[in-house]
């Protein structure tokens, strides 16, 4: 007997999968694996790295080892290994089949936060906020060459297709190309005027795509080594950044939005409003686009269907400025690049530029071999498997042969839509199987499993949208091999929250609604409706007014031109709140700093750097570092040039200056110093600050 029901048609987009306590303190990481899109590593501030499975709710093994909070994590092109770096500095690789680890690497001086593998072989490399790039031969078990350029902490490592070249986004606003062979710079991009967050090669061309603070997503041709496009229609920090497989197009994830750009010309072709707030990984499945994000120690999975996103077309207008668009030539854009030469065998028989022997035995503690202190610490580290049946079905060893032909994989079903009104709904209907399949790392379904769901019948509506085939689900109940399930309920797992839920957790809906049921439901006008929001909200409003008064003042005087009187005018109002909004302003354009702001507003940073609002003490992070990148050089040969013969008055200010910017400066050392002993997101960032303020001592 075949039990076949047809669900009701959606309209959605995009939707949240799921959301889970990952772990029992901040989440400070996390990635997808990109060749299945359907396996997640996790890590954070509890020192451990712990492996999911896409749509699962429990973990399916926890890694340990780390003694410091985790910063970085990354999978190899098979899913089968996955390497971690902490805050300290250290890297440690797992083999997740095996369930142990492999190496443990030592070597950089400050917070990992940046890694990748070589697409072909046992290399990987690291990105530190020390500055440096390191290139690693796991099987020898050291750090076989360092890349040195960057000024600041390397937020992004890709290598290429063909694996012959390394990109690296930093902090200090580049993009660096890494020749592995040569083992030196290619060339360096410079047009992006804020941090560089993430890099990605085309799959196929030689092309280059690269993503920033500055609201910009910019593509690099690797052959003339010049721009070839920029966006221009961000509203915010670009955090994720990736190719669609077949190099058609390009997606940039942001916050709670996912745009999709083409190039020659530059063009946005969809904005989809996504609700994912800070999104920091994407990956491709099923022609279904998986995001995730994280807040506090919650991770939450999203879905975008890209059956109804735009990639090809008409431009979004307003977005980028209107132009006359040349018909292409070819689907990728108006010119043919040359593409990748990907050799069939692994990257052991290309000769990668190594350091000599002199520099292997540097004071760095890059170990090379085997010691009795690299076996103490892989003994500490250990892969604990919470999960036995999830972890057989998706790390299922080489040896095993499968019988039957590998499944194709489905792409996650859509919710139903849950917005119509009650005069719609009719009565419940019978419970109803619905199967949901267990998915590997490489993808394949390993077989259903059947939960009994309510459903409930609705009328259908009418919505102006493409139309989208019924899905039918569709199961065996007769099947010899594998007997049905009966219809049980699922036992709720502690560490989950369900994201189809209907009702806010802790509250009762029915406490904030008017219980004059029979009462005829009268139009509620504009003004009623505002005053039943601001009921209980009396001082929020009348700081919200204050706020907005004050800033008003403050852009009165910024449109003068005069940042510097703007700027005293906000410190003067004695609101930390709208000298963090200026600030927020003035970092987003670092070329309106001037010496005469920074005497200003160190001694507000000071306030910032310790208060009790986490958004206040990064706009103080990102202030004060750009401070020190931008005017140390200044002060520091200001205050040491010998006096000058005579009388020069301008000299003589601009001494005075420094001076009092040197004493703000040593003030603010010390609150970095103690605030560098915390653990987690912030203590990376003032151990990052320490390293730039260490000139001060001397």
């Amino acid at each position: 007997m075949i039990i076949t029901m047809a669900l009701t048609s959606t309209t959605i987009t995009s939707w949240k999968l799921q959301e889970i306590v990952a772990h029992s303190s901040s989440v400070s990481s996390l990635v997808l694996g990109k060749s299945s899109g359907r396996l997640l590593a996790t890590g954070g501030e509890d020192c451990r790295v712990n492996i999911w499975a896409v749509s699962k709710p429990n973990c399916i093994m926890s890694l340990t080892g780390h003694t410091s909070p985790v910063e970085c994590i990354q999978f190899n092109s098979s899913e089968e290994r996955v390497v971690a770096g902490s805050q300290s500095g250290s890297l440690r690789l797992w083999d997740l089949e095996a369930a142990k680890i492999l190496r443990t690497l030592m070597g950089h001086k400050a917070s990992i936060c940046s890694l990748d593998f070589h697409p072909m072989g046992e290399y990987l490399a690291s990105g530190s906020v020390d500055s440096n790039i390191k290139l690693w031969d796991v099987r020898r078990k050291g750090c076989v060459f360092r890349y040195k350029g960057h000024t600041q902490a390397v937020r992004c490592l890709a290598f290429s297709p063909d694996g012959k070249w390394l990109a690296s986004a930093s902090d200090d606003s580049t993009v660096k190309l890494w020749d592995l062979i040569a083992g030196k710079m290619i060339t360096e991009f410079t047009l992006h005027t804020s941090a560089v967050n993430v890099v990605q090669f085309h799959p196929n061309e030689y092309l280059l795509a690269s993503g920033s603070a500055d609201r910009t997503v910019k593509l690099w041709d690797l052959e003339k080594f010049n721009i070839i496009g920029s966006s221009e229609g961000e509203t915010g920090v670009v955090r994720s950044i990736l190719f669609n497989p077949d190099g058609s197009c390009l997606y940039s994830g942001s916050e709670n939005t996912l745009r999709v750009y083409g190039w020659e010309p530059d063009r946005c072709f969809d904005v989809v409003h996504v609700g994912w707030g800070k999104v920091s990984d994407l990956a491709i499945s099923n022609n279904q686009m998986i995001a995730v994000s994280y807040s506090q120690n919650n991770v939450s999975w999203y879905i975008v269907d890209l059956n109804r996103v735009k990639k090809s077309g008409s431009v979004i207008q307003g977005l980028i400025e209107d132009k006359p668009i040349p018909a292409p030539t070819s689907a990728m854009g108006t010119t043919l690049r040359r593409n990748y030469e990907r050799p069939t065998t692994s990257c052991t028989g290309q000769e990668m530029k190594q350091s000599s022997e002199a520099d292997r035995r540097s004071p760095e503690g890059e170990r090379r071999s085997p010691s009795s202190e690299d076996e103490k610490e892989d003994k500490e580290s250990s892969a604990e498997i919470t999960n036995p049946e999830d972890y057989k079905e998706i790390f299922q060893p080489r040896s095993v042969i499968s019988r039957t032909p590998p499944k194709r994989t489905e792409p996650f079903p859509a919710p139903l839509d849950h917005s119509f009104s009650e005069s719609v709904l009719e009565k419940p209907g019978p419970a109803v199987k619905i199967v949901t399949p267990v998915i590997d790392r490489a993808g394949q379904l390993k077989g259903p499993v059947i939960s009994s769901t309510p459903v409930q019948r609705v009328e259908p509506t009418v919505i102006a949208a493409a139309p989208r085939p019924v899905a039918v689900v569709t199961t065996s109940v007769t099947s010899p091999s594998r007997p049905v399930v009966t219809t049980t309920k699922p036992k709720p797992s502690t560490g989950i929250i369900f994201s189809t839920r209907n009702e806010p957790i802790g509250l009762n809906a029915g406490e904030f609604l008017s219980h004059a049921r029979n009462a005829k439901a009268s139009v509620m006008g504009d003004d009623e409706a505002l005053a039943q929001i601001r009921k209980g909200h009396d001082t929020m409003c009348v700081m919200l007014t204050s706020r907005y008064k004050n800033l008003d003042t403050v852009r009165s005087v910024w449109a003068s031109g005069d940042v510097k009187t703007s700027l005293d005018s906000a410190v003067s109002m004695n609101d930390l709140s709208i000298v963090v909004d200026i600030l927020n302003i003035i970092n987003l354009k670092p070329s309106l700093w001037k010496l005469d702001l920074c005497t200003s507003i160190l001694p507000q940073i000071e306030e910032l750097l310790q208060s009790k609002y986490e958004s206040y003490v990064q706009t103080g992070c990102m202030s004060l570092k750009l401070i020190l990148k931008r005017f140390w050089p200044l002060i520091s040969d200001t205050l040491t040039a010998p006096p000058s013969v005579g009388v020069d008055i301008t000299r003589e200010e601009r001494r005075q200056k420094c001076k009092a910017c040197y004493k703000q400066l040593k003030n603010l050392s010390n609150v970095v110093k103690n605030r560098a002993e915390q653990v987690g997101r912030h203590g990376s960032t003032f151990k990052e600050l320490q390293l730039l303020m260490a000139p001060l001592d001397y």
